[in-house]
């Protein structure tokens, strides 16, 4: 069996996901050359890695674009197309042109994150059309399919969770380049990595530091990402020099010495769906302190991941982090459970075994 995966951008999602699948079954995957290039070393050599010049959206070229797409679909003979993720816009066109093969997308975000400028750039149709020509869709949980089921005209057998797979590569790298932590101090270092949009709760991050700045002196907080300027919270700031922001793009070398370095990874989250985050901490066997929002919940308490708090409570979230800060035991037991999570349950390999699965299935049903 042949899956075809396509896929414009979420790199690491992809890189995971697609050499998870290419240890069950043959896998083509088509992507933008100017975002890919330099990651192909990171796929697994099953992976059959097609590098595209793929233009943006704008770009006049995205009929020739589509025309060449489909000249290679049509050479390659998938019993399957997987769009993995429905941000799109010009691909809406051409699948009519893919038809009869099975068209199978991945929905990360049933709505758009507030703040998310990114996702926003897209036209509000665009995403909701491909959906509505996909004959099975895909999600990252059980709560997600409700969403999905209230509101799409999709049957329930036509909605799949599969789980984003654990993202191995930055630990991997560390691993390779033999890069160590650093050594202890006696410092506490909280992580808030990933796109600083308004969803990601800065705000209630820096609210709780400046409630333990009495109570917790050796507490430094991290903030690493692109997105909105951290320093517009200057003022909630109990002691600035706590803070190491870092609001740009984090090369791959850099992210890995991050999260090397950290103890506690927070995603202080207003609104989520799932989290890329959560699964690259994950990887380090590192603890989480997640909110209550998406799927966070259930991913983070049955595996032993790390605490839960209600979104935007600045409070409860400080007395996690105190919580776990006094607890080093507690913290590496959080960091174990974390780490055989990782390369076990939710290992690219076991989550694309189930999406596997899946796609006989969906062969099998057409």
């Amino acid at each position: 069996m042949k899956a075809l995966l396509l896929v414009s951008e979420l790199e690491d999602y992809t890189i995971s996901f697609a050499s998870g699948v290419a240890q069950h079954l043959d896998v083509v995957l088509a992507v933008p050359r100017r975002r890919y290039a330099q990651l192909a070393s990171s796929f697994d050599p099953a992976v059959d890695l097609h590098l595209l010049d793929w233009p943006r959206h704008r770009s006049l070229s995205n009929p020739w674009f589509l025309y060449q797409l489909t000249r290679l679909i049509r050479r390659e003979r998938p019993n399957l197309i997987h769009l993995l993720s429905n941000s799109t816009l010009w691909l809406n066109l051409a699948v009519p042109f893919w038809r009869p093969i099975p068209l199978v997308t991945t929905i990360h975000d049933v709505e758009i994150h507030p703040g998310d400028s990114d996702t926003r750039t897209l036209p509000g149709w665009a995403p909701e059309l491909m959906v509505k020509q996909s004959g099975h869709l895909v999600v990252h949980g059980e709560g997600l399919k409700r969403m999905v089921l209230d509101r799409y005209a999709k049957s329930p057998d036509c909605v799949h969770v599969l789980s984003h797979p654990s993202i191995l590569r930055y630990a991997e790298l560390a691993r390779r380049q033999k890069m160590t932590p650093r050594e202890a101090d006696g410092t506490i270092r909280v992580l808030l990595f990933g796109r600083i949009f308004a969803y990601k709760g800065l705000e209630h991050l820096v609210r709780a530091e400046a409630m333990l700045k009495d109570v917790l002196p050796n507490l430094r907080v991290t903030v690493a990402g692109r997105g909105d300027n951290p320093a517009i919270f200057l003022p909630l700031m109990g002691d600035a020099d706590r803070y190491d922001i870092r609001n740009r793009f984090i090369e791959d070398a850099e992210v890995a010495q991050l999260f090397l370095d950290t103890d506690i990874v927070v995603l202080p989250y207003t609104e989520a769906s799932q989290s890329g985050v959560l699964n690259l901490a994950a990887a380090f066997g590192k603890p989480v302190i997640v909110t209550d929002v998406g799927e966070l919940r259930e991913t983070v308490e049955p595996n032993g991941l790390g605490m839960v708090v209600p979104p935007g409570d600045a409070k409860e979230l400080a007395a996690a982090i105190r919580t776990l800060a006094d607890n080093g035991e507690l913290r590496n037991r959080f960091g174990a459970n974390a780490l055989y999570w990782a390369k076990g349950p939710n290992s690219p390999e076991r989550v694309g075994g189930q999406a596997a699965a899946v796609y006989r299935e969906v062969v099998g049903s057409c």
